[in-house]
C-alpha cells in the first residue's frame, strides 16, 4: 500500500475530530449525528477558531451597581430561557423523584419506640413511689414502736424533755438502782399499810391503801443515786373506773403536772384485784440521797393502792 490521499472520507475515518479542523472540512469531513443521546446537541460544536470571546450575550440588560436588572427581577422565579436541564428537553432522561417512607425516620419507616420510653418513665416513677411508700410505713412503725406502752403513761418533767430511747450510764446496771415496798415507805395523812387485795407484790401482799383523802402522802428516801443525771421513777399501784392524778414531789419541788395514774387495766367494776399497773415519770435526781413523795393534794383524784417504788437510769419505759 503506498502513502497517498485516498479520498475525502479517509481523514474522518482516521480521525473521529477531524471535521474541526480546516483540512478536514477541505477533505469534507462531518460531524457525527446524534450528540450522546442528547438531540440536537452537534449545534452546539463549533469549529476551532470560530468561537468569539468578549462578546456582550444578547438579551442581557445591565444595570447601576447596586440594582437589579429589569429583566432579572422579571424572570425571577421563573426557569432560566438560557439553561434547561436534559431531562426537561423533549425526549430527555425521565428522573423518578425518591419519597421518604411515610412514618418518619425510623427503621423500616417506624418512628422513635416512644412506647417503649413511656413504659420506662412509669417503672422509674412506680420504683419511686414504693420507695417512699416503704419509707413512710418505716417511719411510722418506729413511731408505733416509740409510743407503745401497755398500761401505762409518762408524767412531763419541767426539767428535761421525756424520749423514748434508754440510756444508762458507763458500767451502770439498773439491778443496782434503789427499790422499795410499801412497808418502808414513810406514810402521812390517814394512808395505812393492809393486804386486802389481792395482787400487790410487796412482801406479803402488802400495799399503801387510805390515800383517797387530801394530806396522805407516801415518801421515799432514796439513797445510793451514782450520779446526777436523767431517771425513771416507776410507781405499781391499783385503779378502777376512772384515771386518777396526784402530786409527785422531788427533793421538796412539785415534779410536773401532777403523776398519771390512770385506769390502764380498764377495770370498770370496781375490783382493785384486776386494777394493778405501773406508771413513770422521768425526772432529773442528784448523785447521793433524794427524796420522793406521792401526795393527794386539792384537786387529785388519789382513789389507788399503791404497791411500789422503783428507779432506773436514763429515760425508759419498762
Amino acid at each position: 500500500m503506498t502513502p497517498g490521499n485516498n479520498g475525502a472520507s479517509t481523514p474522518e475515518d482516521d480521525d473521529p475530530f477531524g471535521y474541526l479542523y480546516a483540512d478536514g472540512q477541505a477533505n469534507g469531513a462531518q460531524p457525527p449525528s446524534g450528540g450522546y443521546g442528547y438531540p440536537n446537541s452537534v449545534n452546539r460544536v463549533r469549529a476551532v477558531g470560530t468561537r468569539q470571546y468578549g462578546q456582550q450575550p444578547q438579551n442581557v440588560q445591565t444595570a447601576p451597581y447596586g440594582q437589579v436588572p429589569q429583566q432579572a427581577a422579571q424572570s425571577h422565579g421563573r426557569p432560566n430561557a438560557h439553561y434547561a436541564a436534559p431531562e426537561t428537553l423533549p425526549g430527555g432522561a425521565q428522573t423518578a423523584q425518591q419519597q421518604m417512607p411515610a412514618g418518619g425516620g425510623g427503621r423500616g419507616g417506624r418512628g422513635p419506640n416512644h412506647k417503649g420510653l413511656l413504659i420506662g418513665a412509669i417503672a422509674v416513677v412506680a420504683a419511686v413511689v414504693i420507695g417512699i411508700g416503704v419509707a413512710m410505713l418505716g417511719g411510722d412503725k418506729d413511731k408505733d414502736d416509740a409510743s407503745d406502752e401497755v398500761g401505762t403513761g409518762p408524767t412531763q418533767s419541767q426539767e428535761s424533755k421525756p424520749s423514748a430511747s434508754s440510756s444508762k450510764g458507763a458500767g451502770e446496771s439498773n439491778a443496782d438502782l434503789p427499790e422499795i415496798d410499801a412497808k418502808a415507805l414513810r406514810l402521812g395523812g390517814g394512808a395505812t399499810l393492809t393486804q386486802d387485795v389481792k395482787g400487790a407484790q410487796s412482801d406479803g401482799g402488802i400495799y399503801v391503801g387510805n390515800l383517797n383523802h387530801v394530806g396522805s402522802s407516801v415518801t421515799w428516801t432514796v439513797n445510793g443515786v451514782p450520779k446526777d443525771g436523767a431517771y425513771t421513777v416507776f410507781a405499781r399501784y391499783s385503779t378502777v373506773d376512772e384515771d386518777q392524778e396526784m402530786t409527785l414531789t422531788v427533793n421538796g419541788k412539785p415534779f410536773g403536772d401532777k403523776l398519771n395514774l390512770g385506769n390502764f387495766t380498764h377495770t370498770s367494776d370496781g375490783d382493785f384485784a384486776k386494777g394493778w399497773t405501773k406508771t413513770y415519770a422521768w425526772p432529773t435526781l442528784n448523785k447521793g440521797t433524794n427524796t420522793i413523795s406521792l401526795s393527794c393534794q386539792d384537786g387529785d383524784k388519789c382513789n389507788v393502792l399503791l404497791d411500789q417504788l422503783w428507779l432506773k437510769a436514763g429515760q425508759v419505759k419498762d
